[in-house]
């Protein structure tokens, strides 16, 4: 009587092909070097974090995966522990590794404007403001008090309100305006909506605050509203 041989099961090989066996151009991290890390994607820049995927899928893969599980970048880096830990391929050590890099950006950014920096380049102004009010869940009204030279003198969140408003008072800003001796301010507020457009009400009380400022010879030189992007008053000839 024959024996039947069996045949050993057949193992399925992963086809799906590693961000290695890309071109050199089409690499995350090698296109960063070549043109910059503007020239990326925010699944490319997330990819290049993560530095590797899961089985089946490459880490571009993953970050294209995550992005839409999260419904964007902002709401990723924004998620809390125990959600952002939920989603297949991130842990705490990737959690704790993003936080890092988070406040690592905020000091960065922070730095950016000191006491005695000269305001020399309205991008980093608006990092500054944004990184600053951009992720408040309720609308925060601040100034930046310079000096003649438009030096830095100080940063101050001066009125917090509900999740669509904040009461201003313009007494209190030529006070505050005053004390610091300052020759010209910025004004910021965030729409924690995230829509950057600015308001009739938000108009109002610029004017409102140019007016008052200006019987003290103290210059208003913008404002500017901070959502998902950040809108200035003088570049919409506003003031």
């Amino acid at each position: 009587m024959c024996r039947r041989r069996l045949k050993a099961p057949i193992v399925k090989k992963d086809v799906s092909m590693s961000i290695t066996d890309w071109p050199l151009t089409e690499r995350p991290r090698e296109k960063l070097l070549a043109h910059g890390s503007q020239s990326l994607s925010d699944a490319e820049l997330l990819a290049i974090f993560l530095r590797t995927g899961i089985r089946g899928k490459t880490a571009v893969d993953l970050s294209n995966e995550l992005l839409e599980g999260f419904s964007g970048l902002r709401q990723l880096l924004k998620a809390d522990q125990q959600t952002f830990c939920q989603h297949h391929g991130l842990g705490t050590a990737k959690y704790a590794q993003l936080q890092a890099v988070l406040e690592m950006a905020r000091r960065y950014l922070n730095e950016g404007l000191k006491r005695g920096d000269s305001l020399t380049s309205p991008q980093e102004t608006r990092q500054f403001l944004s990184s600053k009010l951009r992720d408040y869940p309720h609308e925060v009204f601040a100034v930046l008090f310079l000096d003649q030279r438009h030096r830095v003198i100080q940063f101050e969140e001066m009125f917090r309100g509900t999740i669509d408003g904040a009461s201003v008072h313009p007494r209190e800003v030529v006070k505050k305006a005053l004390e610091y001796n300052a020759a010209a301010l910025i004004f910021a507020h965030n729409h924690p909506s995230g829509v950057a457009e600015p308001s009739q009400s938000d108009e109002r009380i610029t004017q409102r605050l140019k007016e008052a400022l200006g019987l003290v010879d103290i210059r208003v030189l913008d404002h500017f509203v901070v959502g998902d992007d950040v809108v200035s008053f003088a570049e919409r000839g506003l003031l």
